[in-house]
């Protein structure tokens, strides 16, 4: 069409019309350059300098429409302008035809940038690819893409130098995974610069995309017992070794089609979970772990032996017997257990039955009160063996009795100390106890200052449902504590002070006759020490038999 329009043009130019002038006349268009946003309408506005113009008009494939006209002018509206194109704008003035030129570009600015991160989880080593385009964008050679990294720019593309237009703006940048990459933000920024063109400047971003880094190179392990027990809680565990990011990893625990509520841990790139497991029903089950990161997904399983033991049956005929009578003590294994146990009854020093059910008759003493029966079974599973037990404690009934060690019947108390009466009797139910002395109920719970007037007999009942029994308790008070010399005689303490101080007394004088001598022996010849000793001695004597003579 704008080959046809332009032939026609220039068939007018060459036609020679009648009168036509030489005279020189300008033709000029508004805008002298035209930037439209594409879909958009754009004014024109043609002139000329010539005083009385012929045709005129504008040649452009665009859809067009005149909205006004003057003597030297002519206003057009070009619709829904798509795409870059030429107009022309002609005027004739005396058989001259004259034209200029417009260059009309349209633009569409970076609405939408798209950013794809491929894959989104990556594995430790492995390539990834982010890849950013723009759908809808011109002109392309005024646009650049930069692919971001965080704030960092990791590429960047203008398309300026392209000599052929690609179908559309796109940039691709491929690398390595590395752990310091994990959570890393990766952004595309698209900029329209059109101030080459008159215009401004354009910004569009795109979403930004998390890539995340794994490491699961090594398979779950599972910890738990090769036996479990029915209705026994028992704690199960998966662990995984070498696993990044840890505190990521997802486990789900199952015992068969039960789910368990497991626990999870982690440190380094170690990670675990722990939980409970309740089995139902005995026979072998499978306990599986599912681990999961990211797209990566693992399971594990591991075969389990569930058997039943329930404790055994232990059961006394009567459990409250009265002394005297007969009693039948029972063990049995439970009808659940699979296989069957073997059992043993223990309850008396040198007794023990054995078998299935195991039994005992005896007749129950009052010293049989307080006895604890038990009941052992024993089972072997796949080589191991579990012993359970169940007890029993017996309690036999008698009427009240006072024992002396318990209860004695002569009591001795200490006048101005602070005294009880001490009586527990015997008995089952436990007897209930009240004690009189005078004709008054005397309170056990309270300590009293014994003095003379608290001598005398005590009569104390006990009572329990199968009868009562009293006893009478002599009290003696005796006198106030005397110290260690308590019981000597007043004769006897005076002697002895008198025999002290006379030792006192010659010790004292023989230290002073003695002395002197010692002092001056030096100067004594042999024979004058021979005689001084003799008269020591004698005055020793003399001293001795007057100290005898005064006793």
């Amino acid at each position: 069409m704008e080959l046809l329009l332009f032939g026609v043009w220039t068939l007018l130019v060459l036609i020679p019309c009648p009168g036509t002038t030489k005279e020189t006349f300008e033709v000029s268009v508004w805008p002298n350059q035209a930037l439209v946003e594409s879909g958009q309408s754009l004014m024109v506005n043609c002139s000329t300098t010539c005083p009385d113009p012929g045709p005129s008009g504008i040649e452009t494939f665009l859809k067009k429409t005149q909205v006004g006209k003057g003597p030297q002018w002519r206003e057009f509206v070009l619709e829904d302008v798509t795409e870059n194109s030429v107009l022309h704008c002609f005027f004739s003035c005396s058989g001259i035809q004259k034209d200029t030129r417009l260059d009309i570009t349209v633009y569409q600015p970076p609405e939408q940038v798209i950013l794809e991160l491929q894959p989104a989880w990556v594995a430790m080593g492995e390539a990834f690819t982010v890849r950013c385009y723009v759908p809808s964008v011109a002109p392309l050679e005024s646009l650049t893409l930069t692919v971001l990294q965080g704030d960092q720019a990791l590429h960047r593309k203008s398309f300026v130098s392209l000599t052929a237009a690609p179908p559309r703006a796109e940039v691709v940048v491929t690398a390595r995974a590395q752990r310091e990459n994990d959570r890393s933000n990766f952004s595309c920024r698209a900029e329209l610069d059109l101030s080459s063109h008159g215009g401004g400047l354009f910004h569009g971003s795109s979403a930004v995309k998390v890539l995340r880094i794994f490491e699961f190179s090594q398979s779950p392990q599972i910890g738990v017992s090769s036996l479990l027990e029915v209705g026994v809680a028992e704690t199960v565990s998966c662990e995984v070794a070498r696993v990044f990011p840890a505190k990521e990893v997802v486990f789900r625990l199952f015992l068969e089609d039960q789910e368990l509520s497991p626990f999870f841990s982690w440190k380094g790139d170690a990670a675990w979970a722990s939980a409970t497991a309740r089995a139902v029903e005995a026979g072998e089950q499978e306990l599986s772990c599912l681990v999961s990161l990211g797209p990566l997904e693992q399971k594990t399983r591991k075969l389990v032996h569930v058997y039943s033991f329930p404790p055994p049956v232990l059961e006394i005929e009567d459990s409250y017997p009265l002394a005297g009578t007969d009693v039948n003590v029972t063990c049995s294994g439970h009808a659940l257990t699979s296989p069957s146990p073997t059992l043993r009854l223990q309850g008396t020093p040198n007794f023990l039955a054995t078998g299935e059910p195991a039994w005992l008759l005896f007749t129950a003493r009052e010293e049989d009160d307080g006895r604890n029966f038990s009941c052992e079974a024993s089972l072997e599973v796949q080589g191991q063996q579990f012993v359970k037990t169940t007890e029993i404690q017996l309690h036999v009934l008698y009427k009240p009795r006072f024992e002396e060690s318990g209860c004695p019947g002569k009591q001795t108390w200490v006048e101005g100390m602070e005294q009880m009466l001490a009586c527990v009797p015997e008995g089952n139910p436990a007897p209930a106890l009240v004690c009189t002395w005078n004709g008054m109920i005397f309170d056990l719970d309270v300590p009293l200052k014994a003095t003379q007037s608290h001598r005398g007999t005590y009569c104390c009942t006990a009572t329990n449902q199968l009868g009562s029994v009293s006893k009478d308790i002599a009290v003696t008070v005796q006198g106030p504590y005397a110290g260690p010399y308590e019981g000597i005689s007043s004769s006897t303490i005076f002697t002895i002070t008198i025999f002290v101080l006379g030792i006192s007394l010659l010790t004292i004088v023989l230290y002073l006759n003695y002395w002197p001598c010692k002092r001056n022996s030096r100067r004594l010849s042999y024979g004058e020490k021979e005689l001084n000793k003799e008269e020591e001695s004698q005055f020793a004597d003399q001293q001795a038999e007057k100290y005898s003579h005064n006793y």
